[in-house]
């Protein structure tokens, strides 16, 4: 009798840590669903500010169009992205659209004047630091899953019950990641 309750005993600590494995990784896939859903919601509210953006500046610099097109263009791409990578490099073509339209509007004082344009372009450094957060929040979180899905005995969980490493929010282009060389 005795080691009959020492075999259930063992297989009742092992079903419990099974499950507490589980339930932690359950955490963390939902974890890093919250953490995409923010980044999300953030560039969701970057690409409404866009077309505000687009027509103030149409309004003093017609002749820009190939500008005005691009970021158009980059933002239709961005919405329409899947994956995290293809999400990720679509969000940086935005940005250099965005930078080639700001540059753009360096040219124009009444642009620059315009108490909508500084609104918009407040709005917009607003919104990229919420992403940036966002990002940060997001690449947390996926760290956190991978780890707990590639860790033993985890990993002996993680496998058979279909958990699998998520994607990071990585900038693509190296430019990005270069240490700006500053001169005196």
């Amino acid at each position: 009798m005795l080691p009959f309750l020492i075999v259930l005993g063992l297989v009742v600590l092992i079903a419990v840590y099974v499950v507490a494995i589980y339930n932690g990784l359950v955490n963390k896939r939902a974890l890093v669903e919250e953490g995409w859903s923010g980044i999300e919601t953030q560039l969701k509210r970057r690409a409404n500010l866009i077309p505000n953006l687009v027509e103030t500046v149409k309004g003093y610099a017609s002749h820009e169009s190939g500008t005005l097109e691009k970021v158009t263009e980059m933002r239709s791409r961005a919405m329409g992205a899947g994956s995290v990578a293809e999400r990720g490099e679509a969000e940086r073509q935005l940005s250099g659209a965005l930078a080639n339209l700001f540059a753009v509007a360096e040219a124009y004082p009444d642009l620059k004047a315009n108490e909508n344009f500084q609104q918009l372009q407040t709005n917009l450094a607003e919104t990229e630091d919420e992403i940036q957060l966002s990002r940060r929040y997001y690449n947390g979180t996926v760290r956190d899953l991978n780890i707990m899905v590639e860790t033993f005995p985890n990993n002996l969980i993680a496998g058979p019950f279909g958990f699998q490493k998520a994607e990071y929010f990585e900038i693509d282009d190296d430019a990005d990641r270069a240490v700006p060389e500053v001169k005196f």
